[in-house]
């Protein structure tokens, strides 16, 4: 890993306080393979948070949650992960299928850890990987760049107290969100959305 990591708005901050000499040293934790911990820490995880950033530089965060290992890692320098249904926006997808630039944050909330991972990404429709995501739109492989745990000081410590009902499962009929039946979106459903279906289970959440 090269001092690039490090751009130059960082540098002028790090020298501003008086932490290059210490940012230098927190570089050699970054890496460009996944290590073993890492795969075993991204396969148990059930969520994170997903930065992307369009053609003209502005970005979007949002958050991505399954079961746990819905997150697969296909070799040291590769992970997969499915696009679900959503609001139809596909502002993050989008992102993706224009700049290909992601940054991932995973955090263990219970157990106080996180871990950042960088890199390009593609879209797919028809990924070998489809049929491990039922209900997916297509799948989202990354090719990693920087892995590197982050300072965990600020994790609030949580407990899960349930998985979303809406995550697509195998065997499972996935429920409505109640949104979809609203006046100002049900007309504008795309054609086959289950919603249209009106024997389909509605919950709010």
């Amino acid at each position: 890993m090269t001092t690039e990591f490090y751009r130059p708005g960082a540098r002028r901050l790090q020298d501003q306080h008086d932490t290059r000499r210490l940012a230098d040293r927190v570089q050699r934790l970054v890496h460009d393979a996944l290590t073993e911990d890492d795969r075993a820490f991204i396969q148990r995880m059930d969520m994170f948070f997903l930065a992307t950033v369009d053609e003209e530089g502005h970005p979007s965060c949002s958050y991505k949650g399954g079961e746990p290992g819905f997150v697969k890692v296909l070799d040291d320098r590769t992970i997969a992960f499915p696009s679900y249904d959503g609001n139809g926006m596909f502002l993050s997808m989008g992102n993706i299928a224009t700049t290909h630039e992601v940054g991932l944050l995973f955090i263990d909330f219970i157990g106080q850890l996180r871990m950042r991972l960088n890199g390009q990404a593609s879209i797919d429709e028809a990924d070998p990987l489809m049929e491990c995501y039922p209900e997916a739109d297509f799948v989202v492989r990354v090719r990693v760049r920087e892995v590197f745990p982050n300072c965990p000081r600020y994790i609030h410590k949580m407990q899960l107290v349930e998985r979303s009902r809406f995550v697509p499962r195998v065997g499972c009929e996935t429920p409505v969100p109640a949104w979809k039946k609203f006046e100002w979106a049900a007309d504008a459903l795309p054609e086959g959305d289950p919603a249209r279906d009106p024997k389909r289970e509605v919950i709010s959440r």
